[in-house]
């Protein structure tokens, strides 16, 4: 297991971002996968930096905890906020998908891009810490 610290500030963003292409490289993830466990990762960073740190003036860093196997990549963003566990919100439906932007409820796109992004998405709150869990699947060549 690997571990690397950032700010939990949004100029941080684009360092988690550029990290996450690093480590997707080294495990041989295409583009396609690449991205997506991009997105998925900034959509979580992003809420933990805005909701979880900055909303309630904490100033702390996160964590991400990454392995990489022969079958998958798997990345976890640690962090000290309060627990807040993203699968617990009901996420939009097929039918909701399909209703303009007015029409839709705020809130849930995000976490529904995510999970729908990668292979697995896990959460868990353990000694004090929100541990949200991508995995992603390496494709035999």
């Amino acid at each position: 297991m690997e571990s690397k610290s950032f700010p939990g500030t949004v100029d941080s963003l684009d360092s988690l971002r550029e990290y996450i292409g690093e480590l997707s490289e080294k495990a041989g993830l295409a583009k396609k996968p690449t991205y997506s466990l991009k997105l998925a990762v900034d959509e979580i960073a992003t809420n933990i930096i805005l909701y979880g740190y900055q909303a309630p003036g904490i100033e702390a860093d996160f964590q991400v905890v990454s392995e990489i196997t022969a079958e998958k990549l798997v990345v976890i963003l640690e962090d000290i906020a309060a627990p807040f566990d993203p699968l617990a919100k009901e996420l939009p439906n097929a039918q909701d998908l399909t209703l303009s932007l007015e029409e839709r409820g705020i809130g849930g796109l995000g976490i529904f891009l995510t999970i729908n992004g990668v292979d697995e998405f896990s959460y868990e709150y353990a000694h004090g810490k929100n541990r949200n869990k991508f995995v992603m699947k390496i494709a035999a060549t």
